[in-house]
């Protein structure tokens, strides 16, 4: 019986799931590791490639003072950034270069046909095929309560532009936007009185007494192998009743965030705001084992966002729109990509501060922050920016800052597939992509 069959037979539901990643002795008695996590980051309009680039080469790197990733300073042996790379797949099929940035960025395959119309006067539609996401959920999803989740904040009604994820032709993903939604989805379980958590303590204890008379049973006519390893499971058991006895099933790092006080998740004020609670409750998913893939899409492309609280009036497209040569658009577009990266030092602190075994949450987890753009005035896809946080479980190897030669961002989906241990050759349309990316691990 694996750790999976195990937990569905004791019947725990989302209280009890959410105990297991912070159970060390249950999942290694069965010879586990902790599971890797893969987590797609994305904010709009691409950026200014002067002002994000480190200076320095691959293991003596560094952040400008005066650069967009300066908030990341301190988390540097955490970071794998990759330059170089080239979104070619966008260059082909339907659409403007916003809908191919978004439709491709994840997919690597061309836009269907649909009646949306693209800046350049072309029809368009979604994604022509699967997104990473959700070809590594469907493939690696093993008994979570979710193969996914796909928050956002202020992405706007279904568009081509609006939509980053997709199930495959045609098949966008929306992405949950009101806070209070995804937190009565995911913690409403979890967020339980004490008479309710009690009546599943005596219910789960009545299953857990049936298990080990069973199992004990079933050792009785096992190989002396097989009886080391029952052995650990009444061990494991033992040790999960008592936790269960302390009255509280939901363990040390898997807490419902706070919401703190009702916000409006729609009025643009608000953005911070609902953007942590949405990087709350993804990283509290993520602890209480409740999914492996999650995605944090911040507006959408095209984004008119006017970022005040960085101390930017213009609105974000418009001001990406502007030439090189316009030094206070270019310093108001680096505040907003250095907030944006401020956010991303907030998401990947958290997942520092949840320990699983020798390492952390993040070590765990790959954290992918993406846009559909490389430079946002010329609607380039070539050199887009990636910044990777962890290193999913040693697949990668953080610390470094790798530049390539206009390698294809269909390779880097196909790293990714194979470090969350989904075998790939080639993903999205194969035409582009010469298989994986080299110098990740």
């Amino acid at each position: 019986m694996d750790r999976r069959s195990f937990l569905k037979t004791l019947g725990l539901g989302v209280a009890g799931a959410a105990t297991l990643p912070l159970m060390p002795s249950l999942s290694m008695s069965a010879g586990e590791q902790f599971p890797t996590r893969m987590v797609i980051f994305f904010s709009a309009n691409g950026t200014i490639p002067w002002r994000w680039k480190p200076s320095g080469g691959e293991t003596d790197w560094s952040i400008p003072d005066d650069g967009i990733l300066a908030p990341l300073r301190g988390y540097e042996d955490d970071l794998l950034i990759l330059d170089g790379i080239d979104m070619i797949s966008a260059r082909y099929g339907p659409g403007d270069g916003h809908q191919r940035g978004m439709g491709h960025m994840l997919t690597g395959t061309e836009l269907g046909t649909g009646d949306f119309t693209g800046g350049n006067g072309e029809l368009a539609g979604y994604a022509g095929g699967i997104s990473v996401d959700q070809y590594i959920a469907g493939e690696i999803h093993n008994g979570e309560m979710f193969d996914s989740l796909e928050l956002g904040v202020q992405c706007g009604g279904p568009t081509t532009w609006s939509r980053m994820c997709s199930k495959g032709n045609n098949q966008p993903v929306e992405p949950v936007q009101n806070p209070y939604t995804i937190y009565e989805r995911v913690f409403g379980a979890i967020d339980q009185s004490e008479a309710e958590r009690a009546r599943h303590r005596a219910r789960r204890g009545s299953v857990l007494d049936f298990v080990r008379e069973d199992l004990r049973q079933v050792k009785q006519k096992a190989s002396s192998v097989d009886r080391q390893r029952l052995e650990q499971h009444l061990t494991a058991i033992r040790e999960l009743e008592g936790q269960l006895n302390t009255g509280d099933d939901r363990g040390f790092a898997c807490e419902a965030p706070d919401q703190g006080s009702v916000i409006d998740p729609s009025k643009e004020a608000n953005f911070p705001q609902v953007g942590k609670l949405m990087m709350d409750m993804l990283v509290a998913s993520l602890a209480c084992g409740l999914t492996r893939v999650a995605s944090l899409q911040w507006s959408r492309s095209v984004s008119q966002i006017a970022h005040a609280w960085a101390g930017v009036s213009g609105r974000h497209h418009d001001l990406s729109h502007e030439g090189d040569s316009n030094t206070d658009a270019v310093e108001s577009l680096v505040k907003i990509n250095r907030w944006y990266a401020e956010q991303f030092a907030y998401l990947i602190d958290k997942m520092k501060q949840i320990p699983e075994g020798d390492g952390t949450l993040l070590d765990n987890t790959l954290v992918v922050w993406a846009n559909e753009l490389g430079k946002g005035n010329s609607h380039t896809r070539n050199n887009v920016p990636y910044v990777i946080a962890g290193s999913g479980g040693g697949q990668w190897q953080t610390g470094r800052y790798l530049t390539f030669d206009d390698d294809p961002h269909n390779n880097f989906l196909v790293s990714l597939c194979r470090a969350m241990g989904v075998q790939a050759d080639t993903f999205g349309n194969p035409q582009y992509c010469t298989g994986a990316l080299p110098g990740l691990a």
